[in-house]
Parts: structure tokens; C-alpha cells; sequence
């Protein structure tokens, strides 16, 4: 009897030694020493939430385990991994930025939660305890035991280290985000649709828009489900991760809506491009599709790697001493870029234009950001650095308003003065008469007189819009002045040596001999006029 008795006092008082002895040993004389009592004994296989409490000093035993626990859950529902091997181990640790005796556990992402030195103890400050039941409600604003309740009897048995209530809550999610997705793609699309059908213009663009739905309705999946991941309460070696590919999924989306956007964008900008007679602005407007779809994916990484707790101030330095030595290294390429700047901004030139530079003549293809293609009237193409581009004299030829001709006409020496005149005189009449002149400057004259010719001044100008229009009259200039000296019986004059016999014995003069009568003259130019009227009318 007396031994039964014994060991029942043994067994009762055995866990208060033992509990007694662990409080002993508790130790919090340096921040590592508070952290790990506090985290301690919270574990499964050593929860005292007792001795956790012993961090929190305040006179209400209650409260300081409450505070422990939720701030547990807060570590855990925000996917916060203390790494114990960094924290400071020295009694008199001091936080050399405000030069006190503190630790701040997470200073980005809890800067209120931080332990200070109470005489020679490490404790947590008053206001991380003030702060700790409002940080709670935000980790667990629908409660931290809601899935708990599911299944209070057999959802607390344990498979594969995790609890059947939280097998149950992950299904739940699963169905959940299925079918919010679902939900949402069709609900933006309705919306879209409706949009379209308001604004006909919309219609067109209707692909672009749809594509823009799905990742619009797991950005939102995204947002939607932080609140009710911590609820599931998993372990800190999942939920870290987990938490950290939420965080990381929402920046994604968020890109990937943008990015699909900027397609949007680029498409009215083609509208409003086509509507302009500068056709550089239908070359611009991809490069600025480009840029833009680059810059959102350039921010959409920082952000990515942000919320996967990269470092990005120390990235965006290096990246900074990078961007020096690289643009050390490509200075070409910028100078080519800034280049092609300065073409757009000035807009010497546009798509289709004829141009010679540099003893380059032809047809402006393309202009990118760092070169501009060519197409020689040999059929080649010319790659043009945009910063040479730049920096050189170029004639446009696709911005005249008019395109001069000015062909020198030589006659013979031995055509006589009124014959001249008259021939003079019809040239005059064929630029008067033909519809694609210009009819408020031109000039005929005789005006040179060369070694082997005399020479006629013809100067006048096409008003016509291309390269193709031009040719087509210089040919029917051409032809008229032909027919015109045929008609006269003008004769064109060409360098050659000629030995020039007046007359054989017993033969007649050898010089040509020309019909001066200025009334026979006069008919024959009226008669040519009116036939070269009705030709170049009939053509027009």
C-alpha cells in the first residue's frame, strides 16, 4: 500500500521537478537565447507555452502565452523561417543604427516585432506586444481555428506529419481556386464583351482583350487567397515556401496582364499611326511596343525576386557598376541608339523615301533602333548605323515638293538664227501644255554656245508625287522635243570631229540647207503644238 502510495506522489510530482528544472534552465541572456526560448517550447514534442511566455514580460500569465502563441502564428502564417545561426549571441548586443541594446528579427517585413535588453535579460519590447494581436488579425482575419473545426474528433490523426483537417483544408483550396477561376475568366470576359458592344471600335481588338482575362483572373485568385492560406496552419518548412510562391505568383500574373496589354496599346497606336501621312510613325510604333513590353518585364522580375526575398537593393547596385562597365563596352551600340533617337525625334526621313548620303542612293525599308536598311536602285540592301546616320549630310528626295528637270539641248552649228528662234519658241510651248509641270517657274533660252554645239537651256519642274510619275514625264517631255526638231528639221549636235567639205567639182553644195520662211515656220510649229495638245491630253 505504502509503495503504491509513492509512486503516485512520484508520478505527480516527477512532470513539476522536471518542469521546474527545464524553467531553471531557461536561459535569456542574449537575443539567440530569447528566440529559441520562445520558439522552443512551442514545438510539438516540447510545448510549454509556459516557458515560451517568459519572453513576454508581463505580470498576467495568460496573456504572455496568448501573445506567445499568436506570435508563433504570425511567424508561421506569413511564412517567416528564423534562421537561429543569425541571430547574436552577445549579452550586450547593441543595434548600431539607433544605438540601443535591440534585435529586430525581420526588419522589412515586421520592423515592430524586435526584442530590447531589460536589465540582464533579453525580452520582447511593449510594443511588439501591443503589436501582436492587430498583426494576428491581418495574418488570420477569419480566425486561426475555422479549418480546425471542420473536423474536431478524427481531423486531428496525423499522416504523413500533417493533420487530416489540414488534407481537408487543401482540398478545399483546390476546389476553391478552380473554380474562382473559372468564375473570374468569365466574368472579365462578359465584361469585355460588354465593353465591346458599347464601343465599336473595340471590336477588332476583341483577341487582344480576351487574352488579357486569364491571367487578370489569377492575379485575382492570387490576391484572394494570402488571407486564407495561414488558416491552414502548415508547417514552417512548407508554408515558407508556400507563402513565398503565392507572393511570387501575384507579380507574375500581374506581368504577364501588362505584358499582353502593351499589345493593346501597340494596336491603337497602329490605328492612329495609319491615319498619318509620316509613315515612320508605322516603324516607331513596334520599337515602342518593344521597349515597353521589355520595361514591364524588367519590373516585373525585380518584383518577382523581391517577394522571393532576393536582395534587390544589392542587385540593382551591382546591375549599376555593370551598367557602367557595359556601357563602357558598347558605346557603339548606344551612340547607335541615341542615333535612332534622334531620327524619330527629327524625322528627316520616313519609310519609302529616296535618299543619298555617302554616295548611297535608295529607298528608306526600315528604321530600327540601331541601324536603318536601304534598297539601292541595284537591288541591294544597305545596313545604316543609326549614330553614323545621324552625323551625316542627307539629301531626302522623298520631301521635294517638285522635281527639277533640266536636260541641255545641243543643236548644229549650222542651224540659222530664225530656225533657233522658232525651235526655242516650241520648247517653250511643250512645258506650257504638259499637265505635269509646274506653271509658275520654268525657263527656254539659248544660252551657250559650246565646241561642238549650241547649246539651249531647258529648266522647268514636275509636280508630281513619286519617282514613277517623274519618269513617265521626262519621257513625254523627251518624245516632244524629238518630234518637235523632226518636225523643224533641227538636227542635235554630238561631239565628233568632222571634216566638212563645201563642194565636189562638178557637184553641188554639200551644206545642209534649212527652210527659213517665218510664215512656213510658224505652220509647222502651230501644226506640231496641236498634235503634241492632243497627245499629251489623250495621256492624261
Amino acid at each position: 500500500m505504502l509503495r503504491r502510495i509513492l509512486s503516485f506522489l512520484f508520478l505527480l510530482i516527477f512532470p513539476l521537478l522536471i518542469r521546474a528544472q527545464a524553467a531553471d534552465e531557461v536561459s535569456l541572456r542574449s537575443p539567440y537565447d530569447a528566440v529559441y526560448t520562445h520558439l522552443k517550447y512551442l514545438q510539438p514534442e516540447s510545448y510549454e507555452p509556459g516557458l515560451a511566455a517568459r519572453v513576454f514580460p508581463l505580470g498576467d500569465e495568460e496573456k504572455a502565452r496568448t501573445l506567445a502563441v499568436k506570435l508563433k502564428q504570425i511567424y508561421d502564417g506569413k511564412g517567416l523561417f528564423v534562421r537561429m545561426e543569425e541571430i547574436p549571441r552577445e549579452p550586450d548586443y547593441m543595434d548600431s543604427s539607433v544605438m540601443q541594446h535591440r534585435y529586430v528579427l525581420f526588419p522589412e517585413l515586421l520592423p515592430q516585432v524586435y526584442l530590447v535588453k531589460t536589465g540582464d535579460k533579453w525580452v520582447y519590447s511593449s510594443e511588439t506586444m501591443a503589436a501582436i494581436p492587430e498583426l494576428h488579425r491581418q495574418v488570420y482575419p477569419f480566425g486561426s481555428d475555422l479549418l480546425v473545426n471542420l473536423l474536431p474528433g478524427i481531423g486531428q490523426k496525423k499522416f504523413l506529419g500533417l493533420f487530416l483537417w489540414q488534407y481537408l483544408g487543401l482540398l478545399i483550396f483546390a476546389v476553391a481556386v478552380l473554380l474562382l477561376h473559372w468564375l473570374f475568366t468569365r466574368l472579365i470576359r462578359l465584361i469585355i464583351h460588354r465593353v465591346e458592344l458599347r464601343f465599336s471600335s473595340l471590336q477588332s481588338s476583341a483577341r487582344i482583350l480576351q487574352k488579357i482575362a486569364r491571367p487578370l483572373s489569377w492575379l485575382l485568385i492570387t490576391l484572394l487567397i494570402v488571407p486564407f492560406l495561414p488558416m491552414l496552419q502548415l508547417p514552417i518548412g512548407i508554408n515558407r515556401y508556400l507563402v513565398m510562391f503565392i507572393r511570387a505568383l501575384t507579380p507574375f500574373f500581374a506581368t504577364l496582364a501588362l505584358y499582353r496589354g502593351v499589345d493593346l496599346l501597340s494596336y491603337y497606336l497602329m490605328q492612329v499611326a495609319g491615319k498619318t501621312e509620316n509613315k515612320l510613325d508605322d516603324q516607331l510604333v513596334p520599337l515602342v511596343s518593344k521597349a515597353l513590353k521589355l520595361l514591364v518585364v524588367l519590373i516585373g522580375v525585380l518584383y518577382i525576386l523581391q517577394n522571393l526575398n532576393f536582395n534587390i537593393t544589392t542587385l540593382l547596385a551591382g546591375i549599376s557598376i555593370g551598367g557602367i562597365a557595359l556601357a563602357l563596352a558598347a558605346q557603339d551600340t548606344l551612340k547607335n541608339f541615341f542615333g535612332s533617337v534622334m531620327i524619330f525625334l527629327d524625322k528627316p526621313f520616313q519609310i519609302g523615301d529616296r535618299i543619298s548620303f555617302n554616295g548611297v542612293d535608295g529607298m528608306v525599308e526600315e528604321v530600327g533602333f540601331r541601324s536603318t536598311r536601304v534598297r539601292t536602285f541595284a537591288n541591294s540592301l544597305v545596313y545604316v548605323p543609326n549614330g553614323k546616320l545621324a552625323d551625316m549630310v542627307i539629301d531626302n528626295y522623298g520631301l521635294r515638293k517638285y522635281r527639277r528637270f533640266n536636260p541641255t539641248i545641243g543643236i548644229t552649228y549650222d542651224t540659222p538664227p530664225a530656225l533657233i528662234k522658232k525651235f526655242v519658241e516650241g520648247l517653250d510651248q511643250i512645258i506650257a501644255k504638259h499637265p505635269a509641270t509646274r506653271k509658275d517657274s520654268w525657263e527656254v533660252r539659248f544660252n551657250a554656245m559650246s565646241d561642238s554645239s549650241l547649246n539651249i537651256l531647258f529648266y522647268t519642274f514636275f509636280d508630281v508625287p513619286d519617282w514613277t510619275s517623274e519618269l513617265k514625264a521626262r519621257e513625254e517631255i523627251l518624245m516632244a522635243i524629238v518630234e518637235l526638231a523632226e518636225e523643224l528639221g533641227v538636227r542635235f549636235a554630238f561631239p565628233t570631229s568632222t571634216i566638212h567639205v563645201e563642194e565636189l567639182p562638178g557637184a553641188g553644195s554639200l551644206s545642209p540647207q534649212y527652210d527659213t520662211d517665218e510664215e512656213i515656220l510658224n505652220k509647222k510649229v502651230a501644226a506640231f503644238l496641236s498634235t503634241y495638245k492632243s497627245k499629251v491630253e489623250g495621256g492624261s
